[in-house]
């Protein structure tokens, strides 16, 4: 628990059920009965399941590569050391809580984790090793380890998979109240609903204003308040939460933060802030306490550095493969471009790109010969979010194009784009010059990073974002991205073009 906030006013005494509390009276068709029958599994047993799943699995997987080096370099003792492995990186994946439930079916940490256990336990036996003296041949630890930690990102990918698709039937979630004033309230239960696969079953609302009212209305979805802040605690052992999210600043700052902290500790409920800060990474963020005051780290986002190096040559090892493996393809895909319709198989058109450099970006044409001076008498159609111009039955795309345009192989030339260094793999989406005119001060931080064949944009709705939310996941992108996070979003991105959503 980390609690921040300020303000001086004591919240302190026992908090007793308050007439005034809207949350559990009769009248207002809202009981504790009716709120403690979840969804899903109940409290935390998914928890423990699903890391008996995981430990499983990834036992299976070191199990499977360690016999497979031992296979592969047979030596008396091979065997032996084989055992030794796979023990230590199990413990290494323990040590690095790579199973810890906070980071289970969200975002990248779970990977990062899971790499840096491996990596490191891997290190460590090679050195000692090496120290030992005892002749085992490097190409066991090499073969181990690629095939060992292949099978565990993969492994964890599955078991991901599996749960997110629990957590959108309501299942294997942490059911939560949120507490604070009814905007910010509102504000976080609505972020959460956003996300289908997300972590957390919002059960109720405890609102900290004096208005009675027995439910709140999100996103056209009714939720009960249960509480004020009166009567929380006595409602919370009926609800039997999992967490209390505390939603923006409340009515005695940190001090309220504390005590209820305090009295959740009696039933084991996790408290959690909401800090309002929805642009920063959480790898971004760290809590560094100083005398018993905790304050929170922002690192600042880096725009060059080994990092970026790296990022290079994954484009460049990446895209050169890709292009040499799809030789045919493009082949066969420009032979249909020509076929269907008069006019060049590859479309070139003038982007921006890196801290403002244009670049030539390339296409398979997916609209006729004369799509830009037809354009004109097309803008009032417009469907777009903000400065996009999209229409989903856009007169001036082709027969072909409309394939092409749902499966995104329209755009594989720009692999090319990719290998030159004007666009890389993941990034986000290539603008206009006409559309970075219009940008507004803060817009054009999307500029900072070169732009991406894929990116957040592609698979979160693609054209039926708003703008606002198309600027919002590229920003947040430009400040955290990350190798692993780069690698998710590619692999989510061959999901998009076997399904498409957005597309058109």
């Amino acid at each position: 628990m980390t609690a921040m906030g300020t303000g001086t006013r004591k919240i302190g005494g026992e908090l007793p059920q308050s007439p005034a509390s809207p949350g559990l009276h009769p009248d207002n068709g809202v009981v504790a009965e009716d709120l403690q029958e979840p969804l899903g599994i109940r409290g935390q047993n998914w928890v423990r399941q699903h890391r008996m799943a995981l430990t499983v699995a990834d036992l299976c997987c070191i199990a499977a590569a360690t016999g497979l080096a031992a296979a592969a370099f047979p030596q008396p003792d091979t065997g032996y050391l084989g055992a030794a492995v796979a023990g230590l990186w199990l413990l290494g994946l323990a040590a690095y809580r790579s199973r810890d439930f906070r980071v289970l079916g969200m975002g990248t940490e779970e990977y990062r984790r899971v790499v840096t256990a491996s990596l490191i336990t891997f290190g460590v036996l090679s050195i000692l090793c090496q120290l030992l003296a005892t002749g085992v041949e490097q190409g066991f630890f090499v073969l181990a380890y690629s095939s060992g930690l292949a099978a565990l990102l993969c492994g964890r990918l599955a078991l991901r998979r599996w749960l997110a698709r629990q957590r959108t039937q309501g299942r294997c979630l942490s059911r939560v109240v949120v507490l604070g004033e009814q905007d910010n309230v509102e504000y976080v239960i609505g972020q959460i609903r956003k996300k289908s696969a997300g972590a957390y079953l919002v059960v109720g609302a405890a609102l900290v204003s004096e208005q009675a009212r027995s439910t709140l209305s999100v996103d056209g979805q009714q939720v009960p308040v249960v509480s004020d802040v009166r009567s929380l605690i006595p409602v919370l052992k009926s609800i039997a939460p999992d967490a209390v999210i505390v939603a923006g600043p409340v009515p005695g700052g940190s001090e309220f933060v504390r005590d209820l902290g305090w009295r959740l500790e009696e039933s084991s409920t996790e408290l959690v802030l909401a800090t309002g800060l929805d642009n920063i990474g959480a790898p971004r963020i760290y809590v560094r306490p100083v005398e018993g005051l905790p304050l929170m780290h922002i690192n600042v986002p880096s725009y060059w550095g080994l990092k970026h190096v790296a990022k290079r040559l994954m484009d460049i090892v990446l895209s050169g493969c890709a292009l040499l493996v799809l030789l045919p393809v493009f082949a066969a895909l420009a032979w249909l471009v020509t076929y269907d319709s008069r006019g060049p198989a590859i479309f070139r058109q003038e982007r921006v790109g890196h801290r403002g450099r244009t670049f030539i970006m390339y296409k398979f044409r997916s609209m006729v010969q004369t799509a830009e001076s037809d354009l004109s008498g097309l803008v009032d159609r417009s469907e777009g979010a903000g400065l996009l111009f999209k229409l989903h039955e856009d007169p001036r795309v082709t027969r072909v194009g409309k394939w092409l345009r749902r499966h995104s192989l329209d755009e594989l030339p720009q692999l090319w784009n990719v290998f030159k260094g004007d666009m890389s793999l993941v990034g986000p989406r290539p603008p206009l010059q006409s559309e970075v005119a219009a940008y507004e001060k803060a817009v054009h931080r999307r500029l900072y990073v070169r732009p991406g064949l894929t990116g957040m944009w592609q698979i979160n709705g693609r054209s039926d974002l708003s703008w606002k939310d198309s600027v919002r996941l590229d920003l947040y992108y430009v400040e955290n991205w990350s190798l692993a996070g780069d690698l998710m979003i590619m692999l989510r991105t061959v999901k998009e073009l076997v399904r498409p959503h957005g597309a058109y």
